[in-house]
Order: C-alpha cells, then sequence, then structure tokens
C-alpha cells in the first residue's frame, strides 16, 4: 500500500474553521450546487465528501503507486513505463517504501499497462511444478479481475490477452483466456516462488519468460493509433492531504462506471467531483475546506474502525478476506477502502490468505521494546497450504519492513529444514529486538524497538481440512503469540 494516502491525518487546523460563510461562489463546490434542484447543504456536504473518500481511497492509492512506478522517472520508485515488464531479481527489504506490508518471499514482476489504444496479450513460460507462481490482475479500481498462474491456469506455458473496458474484438487463436480490466489503466503483478536466497537464478530464469506485448503485434498486424499523450498530475504525501479529490477526478475518467457506482458518482458530481471536472481544493470557501477536511479524516476512521472489527479475531490475528474483483466487493467501499490500507494489491482468499496482527490474543500491543514474544506451531500444526507459508515482520508504526543485524525480515516454509524444532515436534519463532542467542537464532524473526505488526502469509491455501478457509471460519487456526518468559 502506498504510503503517500496512508498520512491522511491531515491539517486538522484547517479542519476545526468555523462552519459558516466566506462564500467563494467561483469554487467547485458551489459551482455544482447551482446547478442542483436540491443543493446540497454543508452537512450534506460533508457527508458525500466523507463517503467519496471511503469510496475513492484505494482509486487514489493506485494512482500514488503506478505515478511512482511507472510515470515519474525521478520518483526514486520508478520501474518501468507502460507495457513493458519490470522484473525485479529480489526480494523486498527496509529501503523499500512506495508500498506497505511489501511481500518479502516472492520476487516481483511488474507490468503497468495502458490498454487505450489496444489490448495487451501476457504471455507466460512453462514453470517447474514445484514453483508457485502468479499473475494477479488488478485495475484501477483495485478489483482483481483475473489470474494466472500455478493455482489459476497451472504451470504451463501459454498466452493470455488482457482488454480494457471499451474493447470489442474477437478473441484470437491460440489465446487460453481474456480477462477484462475495468479501467484504462491496470497492473498486473507476478509473483515468483523463491526457495531459498540460492535460488534467485532460477527465479530470474522464469521472469526472463514472461512476455507482454500489443494485441497487434501478437498479430502481426499493424498497430492501431497511439492512445493520446497526458498530463498526469504529480503526486506526493503533501498534496494528497488536500487535493486527494482532483486526484479522484483524474482517475476516474480512465474508470467507466458499473451498475453499483452509478450511486456513489451521481453524488459526487453534485458537489462538482467526477471525471472531467476541476475540483480544486485550494479555490474552495473556507466553510467548505472544513467540511472537506473533516469528511477525509471521518472516513479515514471509518476505515481503521473497519479493519478493526470487519475480520474475525482469533487468538489475536485478524483473520478474513478483503480482496476481490467487482462482484466481491459489489458496492461495498468501505471494505475496499480498508483492503487497501490493509495492504493493496492484496490477493483473493483462494490465492493467498492473510491473518495479521497487533496484539497478543488478550489485545495487549505488541511492542519490542517492552517484551520478548514466542510464536510455536505444534507439531503437524503448520499452516495448511499447496504452495507456501511465511510469517513476516513490520515496523508497527510505518507498516515497513525493519533493518535488523542478520538482514532476516521473515521465516518461512522453505526454512523449516534449517530451523529447530522442539523436543515434541513443535517448532518455535522467537520474536524479540535483540538475539535469542545463537543456539536459537536460526529460529529468530527480529522484531523492532517499538510497535510489531506481523502477517502471516498462506499461498494457496488448502481447501480441504485442517483449512484456514472459509475466512474466519476455517478448521485451521494461527496460533496465539506468546509473552516469553
Amino acid at each position: 500500500m502506498h504510503r503517500i494516502v496512508l498520512n491522511v491525518a491531515l491539517a486538522v487546523a484547517v479542519a476545526a474553521a468555523p462552519f459558516t460563510g466566506y462564500g467563494a461562489e467561483k469554487d467547485a463546490i458551489s459551482q455544482a450546487e447551482k446547478h442542483e434542484k436540491n443543493r446540497p447543504g454543508i452537512l450534506e456536504t460533508k457527508a458525500i465528501a466523507e463517503e467519496g473518500f471511503i469510496y475513492g481511497l484505494p482509486i487514489v492509492m493506485n494512482y500514488a503507486v503506478m505515478y511512482e512506478y511507472a510515470v515519474d522517472k525521478n520518483s526514486g520508485q520508478f520501474k518501468a513505463p507502460f507495457n513493458q515488464i519490470f522484473n525485479e531479481a529480489r526480494v523486498f527489504t527496509y529501503k523499500d517504501t512506495a508500498i506497505i506490508t511489501p511481500n518479502s518471499d516472492t520476487p516481483y514482476s511488474l507490468l503497468w499497462m495502458d490498454l487505450r489504444a489496444e489490448p495487451l496479450v501476457l504471455s507466460v513460460p512453462a514453470v517447474d511444478k514445484k514453483r508457485y507462481y502468479s499473475v494477479m490482475l488488478t485495475d484501477g479500481n483495485t478489483f482483481n479481475y483475473g489470474y494466472i498462474g500455478s493455482r489459476a491456469t497451472g504451470n504451463d506455458a501459454g498466452d493470455y490477452l488482457v482488454v480494457g473496458p471499451n474493447w470489442k474484438g474477437e478473441t484470437p487463436a491460440g489465446i487460453k483466456k481474456v480477462f477484462r480490466s475495468t479501467t484504462d489503466f491496470s497492473l498486473a503483478a507476478y509473483r515468483t516462488q523463491l526457495i531459498d536466497p540460492e535460488d534467485m537464478p532460477n527465479v530470474e530464469k522464469v521472469q526472463a519468460g514472461y512476455k507482454a506485448q500489443p494485441l497487434s503485434a501478437y498479430l502481426k498486424q499493424p498497430p492501431p493509433p497511439a492512445a493520446p499523450a497526458i498530463d498526469f498530475p504529480k503526486i506526493d504525501k503533501e498534496m494528497v492531504k488536500t487535493n486527494f479529490f482532483e486526484y479522484l477526478d483524474f482517475a476516474l475518467q480512465f474508470a467507466p462506471a458499473g451498475p453499483e457506482e452509478e450511486a456513489i458518482r451521481a453524488k459526487l458530481a453534485s458537489i462538482g467531483i467526477g471525471p472531467g471536472k476541476k475540483f480544486a481544493f485550494k479555490d474552495l470557501s473556507l466553510e467548505h475546506k472544513a467540511a472537506i477536511l473533516l469528511a477525509m479524516k471521518e472516513g479515514d476512521s471509518k476505515v481503521e474502525k473497519y479493519l478493526e472489527a470487519g475480520m474475525k479475531d482469533i487468538n489475536g490475528w485478524k483473520v478474513g478476506s478483503l480482496f476481490g474483483d467487482r462482484a466481491f466487493y459489489n458496492g461495498d467501499w468501505l471494505k475496499r477502502a480498508a483492503a487497501a490500507k490493509a495492504g493493496i494489491y492484496g490477493n483473493n482468499a483462494e490465492e493467498a490468505m492473510y491473518p495479521l496482527t497487533k496484539t497478543l490474543a488478550s489485545g495487549e500491543v505488541l511492542d519490542g521494546a517492552k517484551h520478548r514474544y514466542t510464536l510455536t506451531f505444534a507439531k503437524d500444526q503448520f499452516p495448511p497450504v499447496n504452495a507456501f507459508w511465511s510469517v513476516t515482520m513490520y515496523d508497527g508504526k510505518t507498516q515497513f519492513l525493519i533493518k535488523n543485524p542478520i538482514d532476516r525480515y521473515l521465516i518461512n516454509s522453505a526454512m523449516l529444514p534449517s530451523m529447530k524444532k522442539n523436543a515434541d515436534g513443535s517448532l518455535t519463532l522467537y520474536i524479540q529486538k535483540d538475539s535469542p542467542g545463537k543456539d536459537k537464532e536460526s529460529n529468530w524473526l527480529p522484531a523492532p524497538d517499538g510497535p510489531i505488526y506481523l502477517a502471516m502469509r498462506l499461498y494457496w491455501p488448502k481447501t480441504e481440512a485442517p483449512s484456514i478457509l472459509p475466512p474466519g471460519e476455517g478448521t485451521w487456526q494461527p496460533p496465539a503469540i506468546q509473552v516469553a518468559k
């Protein structure tokens, strides 16, 4: 998830401005109100803005990541231009700060797609059946609209077509499946399993087999006219605090409304927000600025509360399923915003499950400055998966990976042969900021000197018992973290 949008702790001093008018009749809200038969009052404006913030949060967050990864070559996080695959021949470390709760299990390949002119053909190589890989297709609405890979399509080679929302055409011969993005810009996130550090050359060979080409090139035909050049608005942390709805205006022009979006789009239009509109926060009256800022702050608070209550608490771990396609969300914008805030670009439950915790089973906050902790998996009670599992450590404040003396950010199932089991066959992980001693270091997951955030990842979870599925109701449960004695 992108850090930019998370810090909507907002300049609340402005939000505290009185709700009495200094009317700027030329601002976007006032202009919209003039054209509304039922002119929204200030309280209704605030309510719409709050709902719009929740609706738009994942869309703006996605735009922020896309801008840094595919548009701004000087962002420090730039990967590759649109329609070119970027292969990361490494896993993420504490130095990676564009996305929060980054996955450090699977080297990523990223493909940002501009589907306006024509579809893209994604080709994957044959991958060893012992190696898990997946290609998650996520659009600008943060809908996961399809998968290619071990679980979804198998490990054989194949060609797949990704089309934009307005494409009309025949499926060419040789294409195994067509995937339709709901937006003109879209992301293909490739995850390729790394067995151990020595395995990286093998991962690179798989990555070299990932290909993307325009449909015209695949068909050996002349290309269609290029799509118009776009002046992408610059994005940074400070600008998002106030220009949030300007970014939403921009992103929505590439996202045709689905049936379940028509109501919220109409509400937003009534206060001057939407595709083709120019919502300029700086031009708003003081009362409208106050309403918008307070709406964003309260919307952000609702998202946080959903994350606390919207998933099931199992032994202190939050277990649920927040990611899916358009039908999965079915207009539940709060769930979608919570998904983005928990960790944007997460997998569907059937592809991966993510138990998350910041607390003991009692609710006490995990803090590496105050305690040492243990996490013990009973014999034969490891997370039940078809692929592999991991436990990753993050800083509880930033949700970034943490710098540590052994450069270890996670413990995963591939490491089991080098780890020490207890006499009864169970496995104990030592979660603490300092080494538990050389004899236990193989089982050490270094913690920050402060709040802790842990993410368990179960790739391709088993569906037969014991299973973590269905989310929050499964027969397998993550064990509770304990304070070390």
